[in-house]
């Protein structure tokens, strides 16, 4: 907000509750919820009865990501590229192909200076700079039962590679140790830590 964001943009927004608790500094916002339609339906039934109203600066939009681009969407749905934005795109690039998730940062980095990215990525179970994709696990097992499987397995570099190349000059990650330190203390058997999702975020 200091630095002029004004949009704050959720790809695959699922169940993120944050524009329905958002504190007085965020009512200038305008945040705009991405998602699948039976997923976005899904979620206003939800609020609805739980008779929670949405906020006068929350919009929503679906996006064919196979028929049009991640940037043309965003127009059509009022995303201003001219202004500086803030995107939120957790829990979805491991769902995606390579070329989907770089034509998706290409997008968001043809938006304004001082915007930024926040992105989760799943990596490699062995050898943390190869591509390999890793052996079968229980939580691979369990998304796939569910009618969805992980497709890309990221490094660190990788995805710092990603973001640079699509215009993002400022890169960061939130380590294992820096995400237990700050966010898992003291730590709780109900509630551990991520092992292999990464967390990044990058600034144009």
């Amino acid at each position: 907000m200091k630095r002029g964001v004004s949009q704050f943009v959720l790809l695959g927004a699922g169940l993120d509750t944050f524009a329905y608790r958002q504190p007085p500094w965020a009512k200038s916002l305008r945040i705009v919820e991405i998602d699948h339609p039976n997923t976005q339906s899904f979620k206003l039934a939800m609020l609805s009865r739980a008779h929670i109203d949405v906020p006068a600066n929350v919009g929503f939009g679906a996006i064919d990501f196979d028929g049009e681009s991640l940037l043309e969407g965003l127009i059509r749905h009022g995303v201003l590229p001219t202004q500086p934005t803030l995107f939120s795109w957790l829990g979805v690039t491991m769902y995606l192909a390579d070329a989907s998730i770089d034509r998706a940062l290409q997008s968001m980095g043809a938006f304004a200076e001082g915007t930024e990215v926040v992105l989760t990525f799943l990596e490699p179970r062995d050898e943390p700079l190869a591509p390999a994709v890793p052996p079968p696990d229980r939580l691979a097992a369990r998304v796939a039962a569910a009618g969805e499987r992980f497709v890309s397995y990221l490094s660190p570099a990788a995805v710092e590679t990603k973001l640079r190349q699509a215009g993002f000059t400022t890169v960061q990650f939130l380590t294992s140790d820096e995400a237990k330190a700050r966010y898992f203390s003291p730590q709780s058997a109900d509630l551990p830590p991520p092992s292999r999702t990464g967390l990044a975020c990058a600034t144009r």
